[in-house]
């Protein structure tokens, strides 16, 4: 499977998302690979493999082939391919290219039956790295900040996944939305929390994402919160995500 973490908004949790799901994943023994298309690179900082050289930039401008740019990590089971600051400009150098909606599916069509989940981290953009990257998975998650405004951006990104999927990839679904940064503290978390399940009903996971310190320090160590520290309340939302993530791709 081929999974976008997508969210116009930035802050909502895609990078933690991606790294500590696909963490969790890969400790099970599923095959893992991050495709890190953002060019903030967090998601390779998240596992200490920034590389310039190796960077998914290098498969789209034609350089380099994407197997040559798979980097192991720490986590047995998972590999990376990473970003770095050169994808601000790959928009503009494709702008041209008549199949530029398509040319990460491209990449992918070339190495995909080699893992069991395929996880892209994306910008905080709805521009052409996200597009392609949608036009390329099977389907999409959505983490969701729990603040003023988030269902009004949830709406706005809903409305593109269903223009995606009729113009360029008619498979492509919605997988879940995950509530993040979650406060039981807070009333208005409780009130989005609410109101996503009023009007995404199963969509949305039953897990949600506490606010969490953990999860906010583990990649300046180069390490997923999972392998930072397993026990902490961040940690343990995420294997538990994990698990319902199995659950409902079983059925």
């Amino acid at each position: 499977m081929i999974l976008t973490i997508a969210n116009q908004k930035g802050g909502v949790g895609k990078t933690t998302t991606v790294v500590n799901l696909g963490t969790a994943l890969a400790s099970i023994d599923k095959k893992v690979l991050i495709l890190d298309v953002d060019p903030q690179y967090n998601s390779s900082l998240s596992f200490n493999r920034y590389n310039h050289e190796l960077s998914i930039y290098k498969a789209l401008s034609g350089e380099k082939k994407l197997k040559d740019l798979i980097q192991e990590t720490q986590i047995p089971n998972l590999k990376i391919i990473s970003a770095c600051e050169d994808l601000a400009a790959a928009e503009y150098e494709l702008a041209s290219d008549e199949n530029r909606n398509f040319i990460i599916k491209e990449q992918l069509d070339q190495i995909k039956e080699e893992y069991d989940y395929i996880f892209i981290d994306t910008p905080p953009t709805l521009g052409l790295l996200t597009i392609s990257a949608l036009a390329a998975s099977d389907e999409v998650l959505i983490p969701v900040q729990c603040e003023f405004f988030a269902l009004e951006g949830l709406s706005k990104l809903v409305k593109t996944i269903d223009m995606i999927k009729e113009n360029l990839n008619t498979n492509l679904k919605i997988n879940g939305i995950v509530l993040t940064m979650y406060d039981k503290r807070n009333s208005l978390s409780t009130l989005i929390e609410d109101e996503a399940r009023k009007y995404f009903d199963t969509v949305v996971y039953k897990f949600n994402v506490p606010r969490n310190v953990k999860l906010s320090e583990a990649p300046s160590h180069g390490l997923p919160a999972i392998i930072y520290d397993l026990n902490c309340a961040g940690s343990q939302a995420y294997i538990g995500l994990a698990r319902e993530f199995i659950e409902r791709n079983k059925k």
